[in-house]
């Protein structure tokens, strides 16, 4: 869920422990969104629904255990449905166009996965084998919630410099599933991706030819 979606997941869960004539203090609701802030606000609502129709335990209040265990089938669906879109999109896009998926989730598989052209260019007698890479890494990325990630896949095409330094504008990305949630994937990646790469700086290189750690201090 997004940090926008707080005030309509309070509502939902206020609701839901009305049902069961129990009051949502602050506490619990931050117990709540901590614990189901990788989830959807529609996944969350649908888990409230099953678990108030579960003879056995839905005669009592929801606690998070619950909703996790109704929860840990959605995250296999969410997969299934994720694989779904982005092998739908490897033959409507293909591997030279940019994309962006409306789940920040995919981006980070497929950056796992070597990358969006290479994703494209799969044999079809490995798709089998992908699709179970794929799945397990993003039930992965959904059970951690948040995680950093490229705003956009890129397709195998000229680097970005090439357009600016022709004052050529880049090409548009196809936008793959719920557009406003793809605009959000964009708005809230980054351009460098999820792994963090830099140099290590010239003072810790003096650690690597044998100085102690005081002599790199002083």
């Amino acid at each position: 869920m997004r940090a926008d979606e707080m005030p309509a997941f309070k509502d939902l869960l206020t609701d839901a422990m009305a049902y069961y004539g129990k009051d949502c203090s602050a506490f619990t609701l931050t117990v709540w969104w901590g614990a189901l802030q990788g989830c959807e606000l529609e996944q969350v609502a649908t888990a409230l629904q099953r678990h108030a129709m579960d003879p056995e335990r839905g005669q009592f209040a929801p606690k998070v255990a619950d909703l996790v265990r109704v929860l840990q089938g959605t995250s296999t669906d969410r997969a299934a449905l994720a694989w779904g879109k982005v092998h739908e999109a490897m033959s409507a896009v293909g591997a030279y166009r940019d994309v962006v998926f409306d789940d920040p989730a995919i981006h980070a598989v497929v950056e796992d996965l070597g990358g969006w052209p290479k994703v494209c260019r799969t044999d079809i007698r490995e798709l089998s084998y992908l699709q179970h890479r794929f799945q397990e890494a993003h039930r992965a990325y959904t059970a951690r919630g948040q995680c950093d990630y490229q705003r956009r896949l890129a397709g195998d095409r000229s680097p970005d410099h090439e357009y600016s330094s022709r004052g050529i504008p880049l090409p548009r990305p196809a936008l793959v599933g719920d557009p406003q949630r793809a605009m959000a994937v964009i708005q809230h990646g980054s351009m460098a991706g999820k792994t963090r790469i830099s140099t290590l700086p010239a003072q810790a290189m003096r650690l690597l030819a044998g100085a102690s750690l005081q002599e790199v201090r002083a």
